[in-house]
């Protein structure tokens, strides 16, 4: 390995850094709002219902295969 191409890696891992802290937030932007909580329903879906994650197939055969 030459000398220079040590150095090109140096300057690459020096590029990688500065675009990783890009895309971190910042003190001067707005923090995010807070989570929301998830709707929780008591009852639960039968086989033949439809799919709550709105497919529109039969729970059965979309979320309720496992």
């Amino acid at each position: 390995m030459s000398k220079k191409d040590s150095g090109d890696r140096f300057h690459a891992r020096e590029e990688r850094q500065k675009d990783y802290q890009k895309q971190l937030p910042g003190e001067d932007e707005p923090e995010l709002p807070p989570p929301v909580e998830p709707i929780h329903s008591d009852q639960k879906a039968g086989r033949n219902d439809p799919c709550v994650c709105g497919s529109g197939k039969k729970y059965k055969k979309c979320c309720g295969k496992e």
